[in-house]
Formats: C-alpha cells, sequence, structure tokens
C-alpha cells in the first residue's frame, strides 16, 4: 500500500479544515437567526417609543454586525491554528529551500510574514464588513438638488459673514478679513457698494428690518451703522449650470482657490463714514445684530460681554454679562426682544427684554467646546453649532436638553435656519455645507465637484427665501460668496 507523502496529508488536513470552518459558519448563521427572532420576541413584549418597523431595522442591523464579526473571528482561530502548524512542522521538521535549510532568524522571518498577512487580511476583512454595514444606514429617499447661481469674487481676504437685505433692492452683504463689507447685486455679481470705515476685519454684517441702512461688527472694538443708496444694474443671461445632487462630491485642492488679484470691488462707489459708532467694548466685536423694530442693537464681543444700544443715541443700555470666555456671536429674535449669546465657554445665553423693567437670562449647557453659534426659529425653538461637531435643536420652554442632536465630522460654523421650509444650513471646516431639517434628518450637501462649491473653510451661510434665483447664500475663506438655488422635493417638505 503505498505510503502517503506529507505534502497530500497536509493538503488534505487544509480541506478537512476548510470545511469544517464553512459548517461553522453555516451553523452559526443558523443560530444567529434564532437568536435574532428570541431578540425580536423579546423586544417586541418589552415598552418602547421606537415604532415597529424602525426597531425591527434596528435589530436586522445589528445582527448583521454581529454575524460579521463573529465569522471574522471564527477565520481568525483558523489561520491561527494554520500558523501554529506551519510553525510546528517547521520547528520539527526543518523546511529546505533549493536544498539550503532554513535558520533561526528566516524561520521568525517567515512566521513575521504570515502574521502580516493574518493582520492585513483582518483590517481589510473588517473594513468591507464595517463599510457594507455602515452604508445601511444611508438615506435612500430622493434628495434635494443643488444648484451653483452666482460666485460673488472682489474681496482681497476672506470672508466671516454673509446677509441678505430685508427691504428693496434686495442686495447681498459680505463682511471680509481685508477691512471692508461689500453689496453686491445678487443678479449680476457686480459689486454695488464698498464700506471701508473700519480700521479691522469686519466679522458682522446684518441689514435693517426697514431701512436702507446696515450694521456692521470690527476687530477694531467698535460696530458701524452706515446707510447706502443702490441701484440694481440690468441682469446679463446667465450661463446655464447643470443641477446637481447635493450628495456628490470630488475633492478640489487648495490650489485651485479663485485668484485674489481680480479686485471685482475696484470700482465700486466707498462709503467711509459711519452714521453711528458703537464704542463700548474693550475688545474684538465678532458679531452684531438689530432688535425687532430696528430702533436698538446688540454687539458680542472678545471681552466677554455683549451690549445692547439705543441705535438713535448710541448710548449704551444694557451691558450683558455672564460669559466666562470670549463671546462668539449673537442673534436676535425676528418677532420678540430676545437676544441669544454663544462663546467659547460651552455655553449660550438666552436674554429676555420684553419685560422694559427686567431683563432674565437662561443658560443653556449641551455642548463640550466652543459654541460658534445660537440662532431663533419660528415659534419657541433655537438651534445652536459647536465645535464639539454637533448641532442641537432646543425647545425655550425646556431648556434641560436638545429635541434633536445632529452629529457631524467637522467643526460647525455659523449656521442659519430657512424659516419657511425649517431647514438648517451648516457650513463646516472642511470646506462642507450639509442641510438638515429640524429633526436631524440630512437632507442634502452641496457640490465640491466640476469646480463648483468652496477651496476652504465655510465660515457663514444665509437664507434668501423670498430670492427667484438664488435662496440660499454661502462664504469662506476662499474670498468669495457663493449663491445657490436649494430645490427640497415636495416628499421630503411633508416629512
Amino acid at each position: 500500500m503505498p505510503i502517503e507523502s506529507g505534502s497530500c496529508a497536509s493538503a488534505r488536513q487544509a480541506k478537512q479544515k476548510r470545511k469544517s470552518h464553512s459548517l461553522s459558519i453555516r451553523r452559526t448563521n443558523s443560530s444567529e437567526q434564532e437568536r435574532a427572532g428570541l431578540q425580536r420576541d423579546m423586544l417586541e413584549g418589552q415598552d418602547s417609543k421606537l415604532p415597529s418597523s424602525i426597531r425591527n431595522t434596528l435589530l436586522e442591523l445589528f445582527g448583521q454586525i454581529e454575524r460579521e464579526f463573529e465569522n471574522l473571528y471564527i477565520e481568525n482561530l483558523e489561520l491561527r491554528r494554520e500558523i501554529d502548524t506551519l510553525n510546528e512542522r517547521l520547528a520539527a521538521e526543518g523546511q529546505t529551500i533549493d536544498g539550503a535549510e532554513l535558520s533561526k532568524g528566516q524561520l521568525k522571518t517567515k512566521a513575521s510574514h504570515s502574521t502580516s498577512q493574518l493582520s492585513q487580511k483582518l483590517k481589510t476583512t473588517y473594513k468591507a464588513s464595517t463599510s457594507k454595514i455602515v452604508s445601511s444606514f444611508k438615506t435612500t429617499t430622493s434628495r434635494a438638488v443643488c444648484q451653483l447661481i452666482k460666485e460673488y469674487v472682489g474681496h482681497r481676504d476672506g470672508i466671516w459673514d454673509v446677509s441678505v437685505a430685508k427691504t428693496q433692492p434686495v442686495v447681498l452683504g459680505t463682511a471680509s478679513a481685508d477691512h471692508t463689507a461689500l453689496l453686491w447685486s445678487i443678479e449680476t455679481g457686480k459689486c454695488l457698494v464698498k464700506y471701508v470705515g473700519h480700521v479691522g476685519s469686519v466679522n458682522s454684517i446684518k441689514f435693517h428690518p426697514t431701512e436702507q441702512v446696515a450694521l456692521t461688527a470690527s476687530g477694531d472694538q467698535t460696530a458701524h451703522i452706515w446707510r447706502y443708496m443702490v441701484q440694481l444694474p440690468t441682469p446679463q443671461p446667465t450661463a446655464d449650470c447643470n443641477q446637481v445632487s447635493g450628495e456628490d462630491e470630488v475633492e478640489i485642492s487648495d490650489k485651485d482657490e479663485p485668484d485674489g488679484d481680480g479686485d471685482g470691488s475696484s470700482d465700486c462707489p466707498p462709503i467711509r463714514a459711519p452714521l453711528t459708532s458703537l464704542k463700548s467694548h474693550q475688545g474684538v466685536v465678532i458679531a452684531a445684530d438689530w432688535l425687532v423694530g430696528g430702533k436698538q442693537a446688540v454687539t458680542a464681543s472678545w471681552d466677554r460681554t455683549a451690549n445692547l444700544y439705543d441705535v438713535e443715541t448710541s448710548e449704551l443700555v444694557h451691558s450683558l454679562t455672564g460669559h466666562d470666555q470670549e463671546l462668539t456671536h449673537c442673534c436676535t429674535h425676528p418677532t420678540q426682544r430676545l437676544v441669544v449669546t454663544s462663546s467659547r465657554d460651552t455655553t449660550f445665553r438666552l436674554w429676555d427684554f420684553r419685560d422694559p423693567s427686567i431683563h432674565s437670562v437662561n443658560v443653556f449647557q449641551g455642548h463640550t467646546d466652543t459654541v460658534t453659534s445660537a440662532v431663533f426659529t419660528v415659534g419657541d425653538n433655537v438651534v445652536s453649532g459647536s465645535d464639539d461637531r454637533t448641532v442641537k435643536v432646543w425647545d425655550l420652554k425646556n431648556m434641560r436638553s436638545p429635541i434633536a442632536t445632529i452629529r457631524t465630522d467637522s467643526a460647525v460654523n455659523r449656521i442659519n435656519v430657512c424659516v419657511g421650509q425649517r431647514i438648517i444650513a451648516l457650513p463646516h471646516d472642511n470646506r462642507q455645507v450639509r442641510l438638515f431639517d429640524m429633526s436631524g434628518v440630512r437632507l442634502a450637501r452641496l457640490p465640491r465637484s466640476n469646480r463648483q462649491g468652496h477651496r476652504r473653510m465655510v465660515c457663514c451661510s444665509a437664507w434668501c427665501e423670498d430670492h427667484p434665483i438664488c435662496n440660499l447664500f454661502t462664504c469662506g475663506f476662499d474670498r468669495q460668496a457663493i449663491g445657490w438655488n436649494i430645490n427640497i422635493p415636495a416628499l421630503l417638505q411633508e416629512k
């Protein structure tokens, strides 16, 4: 009877192991289905606020995760056994390659190489499995369609803030680190007016609710109120831009940033002096806004205070103290005498001036890093964004915990809420701009393909619901502002 060679025996042994491994996986999958069924039956008997469809989906996803990792664990054990068998055979019998006996160092090298291959295989398998599982969480419903309409180029440094006039003619305003604020024709992208009254970075711009007056905050420790008179140019035909889904993305290098030498604002008529200068701060004024009615204005500063001024007399009405670190933003309610201020101390505060005799304050604590902005929505909600990569929606009647939390992959800068459609625009440090609804469901991501979108950090966003061409504007450190048309399908609006 012929004697079986060592190589044939090892091959047969490996084949038996693979067969055993395949059977164990089948048994594991079968037992997993039984276990998932038991878990589903147990959870159905428990009280839960989740709808049954969502609960079943979660159970199925977690079951997939458990099965994937169990299969990986079984495969890991089999690979380790093969490595141990190989090392034992090499140590007991030795191995010759081209007639030369392996030394101890060569054995270590081969074992190390096998372990490295095992590690690489585990990493690759784990990465592919988890990517497949995570992708199942992504929404598959129809998305918003985002179309780039116009680029507004003319600043010589990064743009901190963007705002839209509330009165006719409707113009776009930008505030820049180049010490200027510019007003633009939305339709043509032509610069109409340049304000040059500040001697520091212009950090914020807001338009008066009823007059052609602007309020700007600056690093020169002042806020200026200035009047403008503009005449809109005749609109020119614009190039047809292809509609791009908000989920498409192609990385663009910072080298593609628009050349700052072409100053589109060089022929703008300048405004050199303000009507009123507000001068009570001892540090950078980072933001400013009008209270409802436009007779008072509020400013936020790095001196840790917010100041409330009478616009007509420029007198300081209230100094709002309490924040432990520099303020980052301030915002006023569109219909009530309410102010919200955000700070690097990880909190934001609600100031109530509805009673003239006294003002109250509420402190919201829910972030773990700088609160970069907090803005009002219609009703009793506030939305806050933070460097901790979260955005939270709060109910003013219950400030203990947020009613919705949005988690992102980058720090969030100055957010803005579309009042009519209740959509939140989130500008990020990583050049992304994402759109969410008030319940935290992501609707779209503005495109960065075909040279569209921002090339550097996006600082701010502003909605313009009534404009027929552009209804969202963004600005960033690439020295440009961009006008977008955002089309939200009716299905998503109903949700």
